[in-house]
């Protein structure tokens, strides 16, 4: 009798970024930090999350980028840039524009690491896998056929989205695995959180960087 070796599955990895422009992002820090300051601490996380992506055994790694100016760690990325439209719509393009198994993964959790995500790479055949965010969104979303229906019309930054979004999984029918819950950066008191989880991050350089001397 022969045992057979388990065909690997490819998987496509997607960061969604936005390029980090004072004004443009993390507007939340502000005015504890100024737009110049915020801009550099989302770049720092950008570039955390490029590198902990470029670690995962991914068998293509996608930026869904919106901007004009690529940011430095995304080689090796091919670049997918953004449409119009909400944050469903975006994401439901991307999800129709990539064939095959497709992890998606934020620009905003700095502390990812690769073994939080090694559930995705040792179970690629399930249906799916969710990455729950604390403030009730979520940070990652993994499916083994995309289908862009399954994130239009879903409620972006609430409360709520998070659930909304696992459920829309769930009713359609999908075995979902959950995957370890993770605070997303959007005020300065979550960036802090997050600093001490991954105090020698480019993230937590750049906030060192900002609130060094700060009176806030």
């Amino acid at each position: 009798m022969t045992t057979e070796t388990p065909t690997s599955t490819p998987v496509t990895v997607a960061v969604v970024a936005k390029e980090c422009l004072p004004g443009k992002v993390k507007t939340r820090l502000t005015p504890a930090l100024s737009p110049e300051g915020a801009a550099r601490v989302a770049a720092g996380s950008l570039a955390d999350t490029l590198a902990t992506v470029q670690a995962l055994p991914a068998a293509r790694r996608v930026l869904f980028f919106d901007g004009t100016v690529v940011p430095a760690g995304a080689e090796g990325f091919e670049v997918l840039h953004q449409p119009g439209g909400g944050l469903d719509e975006r994401l439901g393009f991307l999800f129709d524009a990539v064939d095959g198994p497709l992890l998606l993964v934020g620009m905003d959790t700095p502390q990812v690491s690769a073994a939080e995500l090694a559930p995705v790479f040792d179970a690629p055949e399930r249906d799916g896998w969710f990455g729950p965010a604390e403030d009730g969104g979520f940070w990652s979303l993994y499916l083994r056929e995309p289908s862009g229906d399954l994130l239009r019309g879903v409620p972006m930054s609430r409360e709520d989205t998070g659930a909304v979004q696992l459920a829309r999984l769930t009713d359609a029918g999908l075995d979902v695995g959950i995957l370890g819950e993770l605070l997303d950066v959007d005020t300065v008191a979550d960036a802090e959180r997050v600093a001490e989880l991954v105090p020698d991050s480019e993230f937590s350089r750049a906030l060192r960087a900002e609130t060094v001397g700060s009176t806030r």
